[in-house]
């Protein structure tokens, strides 16, 4: 990562030592510095599972550190990776029991009715209502599809892996994540009544984000409603639909709330994911690149990573704002190509101490400003104290980050700096992420 870049305020390394079991990553004990700011440590981190369909898994190298748990992307390569053991259930062969003996005949009675056996008698019906989920589901599923990734063509396709997709319009444009289709050099969608494929071209990737797009030439299709993230509140319904482990019968569908918003996933040593919504539905592999919907079956984010511990998974997964996905997926099928935005410091957050003791983020420090970019000529110099964008709040380096997130090159932006006891508003022009 270039000294340069926007969000490079602490070098991300994971510590190599040791001999562990594979796939685990864990946070170094020291919190990194750099410049000689106050970084905050990362909280997270995610690696990519992206094994061949054909073989086992790949080892990964064991890292270690001080940290007690870690993220693994949710997979996808799922289906046909996972080595799934099934119990099957014999039928009920429950056995009659046998017929009572007729009662002795007495005289002047009526005749006693005659006794039905088990397999006579009518099972009482069982009325089911209709819940939230069963809706969401009804809703959502006709827009779910499963992502297969390979090398070749139509039926000469040699699978690799698959993931999910969401339907964005009627055009086939379909959202899924990058790490999906960075598996192959081809692909297929199967759409959620599990007998229709048809080819998918690849319109663009962003792997910023972990987004990209797929297109299919197919009649019918189902677009998913867009929902917001703005008027959620933690606790809120969230239900994850995808397609786990690439298994035949159509997507999935499982249910919880939002846990959190704004979380930061490191998905790389020098990769982050910032603003991610975290929930509890369970997200497993091969859903990745799924959706995952509210209590009206709204889209209101993209499944992207799950978190696991030494123990197993933690029941914590994530997933892309659907805001996000929008302004990436927007301009991957306008220009086939994204341009991130480039604002052109190196800064960190900082901290102000409170009249009682308390330490809290102030906004984001200056450290540098690069020649020749937007950030010079709006009049950025170091030693400014970023502490909004647009009228928004900017607390950390991680705001600064999402909000230049949500921008493209050549958008005007207005910082509002403070340098001691003054404060300034600055109109920049950002650049072109290098």
């Amino acid at each position: 990562m270039q000294p340069s870049d926007y969000d490079s305020t602490t070098p991300q390394r994971l510590a190599a030592t040791g001999s562990r079991e594979p796939g685990w990553a864990r946070l170094p004990e020291e919190p990194p510095h750099h410049g000689g700011l106050d970084v905050p440590v990362p909280t997270t981190r995610v690696r990519p599972i992206a094994p061949p369909m054909s073989a086992a898994p790949s080892q990964p190298s064991p890292r270690a550190g001080g940290g007690w748990w870690q993220l693994l992307l949710a997979a996808v390569l799922g289906g046909g990776l996972a080595l799934a053991g099934f119990l099957l259930l014999d039928s009920d062969t429950t056995t009659p029991p046998a017929a009572e003996a007729a009662a002795p005949a007495v005289a002047g009675a009526e005749p006693a009715p005659a006794v039905q056996t088990p397999a006579e008698v009518p099972a009482p019906r069982v009325e089911i209502e209709s819940t939230d989920a069963v809706a969401i589901g009804t809703k959502v599923i006709p827009s779910i599809v499963t992502v297969e990734v390979g090398a070749g063509t139509g039926t000469n396709l040699d699978l690799s892996g698959s993931g999910s997709g969401v339907i964005l319009d009627t055009a086939g444009h379909i959202v899924t994540n990058d790490h999906v289709v960075a598996a192959g050099a081809s692909y297929q969608v199967v759409l959620s009544d599990g007998r229709t494929t048809y080819e998918a071209e690849l319109i663009g990737t962003d792997p910023l984000t972990d987004l990209a797009v797929l297109k299919i030439d197919a009649p019918n299709l189902t677009p998913v409603e867009l929902g917001a993230t703005e008027s959620l509140n933690v606790g809120d319904t969230a239900v994850a639909v995808g397609s786990p482990l690439g298994l035949d019968g159509g997507p999935s569908l499982t249910v919880g709330v939002v846990s959190a918003f704004g979380r930061q996933v490191q998905v790389s040593a020098n990769d982050t994911l910032y603003g991610m919504l975290q929930t509890d539905a369970p997200i497993t592999q091969g859903s990745s690149g799924g959706a995952l919907v509210d209590g009206l079956g709204r889209l209101i984010g993209i499944t992207t990573a799950v978190g696991v511990s030494d123990v197993g998974v933690e029941g914590i997964g994530f997933a892309t704002p659907v805001e996000l996905m929008r302004r990436v997926t927007d301009e991957l099928i306008t220009a086939g190509e994204i341009n991130h935005a480039f604002l052109g410091i190196l800064g960190a957050t900082s901290f102000s101490t409170t009249a009682d003791g308390a330490r809290v983020a102030a906004g984001v420090e200056v450290a540098s400003v690069e020649e020749a970019t937007g950030a010079m000529t709006g009049g950025l110099v170091s030693g400014d104290l970023i502490t909004a964008i647009d009228g928004e709040p900017v607390t950390t380096m991680d705001d600064l980050v999402l909000a230049l997130r949500y921008r493209t090159a050549g958008d005007g932006i207005t910082i509002t700096v403070s340098d001691g006891d003054l404060t300034r508003d600055l109109d920049i022009t950002l650049g072109e992420r290098p």
